[in-house]
């Protein structure tokens, strides 16, 4: 299995973004909350369904935590995010994919009109 066999099985197409968030606290469904956690991760992708980031943070899989994702559009909005994928990259750092909960439609179409503006740059 290639890497274009794994682009085909996404549901939506991912787009370049550069922004970074903090996570100060990540947390289970259980009430299993770790806080003062004080790292910072670099986003480098997003679609309508998450996110691809990379941080020299060991996070586990399967937690969630809360971001403010922005635009340069001005466009921006608040979600909770699951960890779900774990790879390697560069140096000490660490590649994650995370997938959004509970995004409500019209926020994800704000990834749409961020791609629409790409494409007019």
């Amino acid at each position: 299995m290639g890497v274009n066999d794994n682009q085909e099985r996404r549901r939506y197409k991912r787009l370049p973004i550069e922004l970074k968030l903090e996570i100060d606290e990540i947390f289970k469904q259980d009430n299993v909350i770790v806080s003062n956690i004080g790292t910072s991760i670099s986003v480098y992708d997003i679609s309508r369904s998450g996110i691809g980031f990379v941080s020299e943070a060991n996070l586990p899989i399967g937690y969630y935590f809360r971001g403010n994702i922005q635009f340069g559009n001005g466009d921006f909005f608040r979600v909770v995010i699951q960890i779900v994928r774990l790879g390697e990259a560069e140096g000490n750092l660490k590649a994650y994919g995370a997938e959004f909960v509970g995004l409500a439609p019209f926020l994800a179409d704000k990834v749409d009109h961020y791609e629409r503006s790409l494409k007019s740059n």
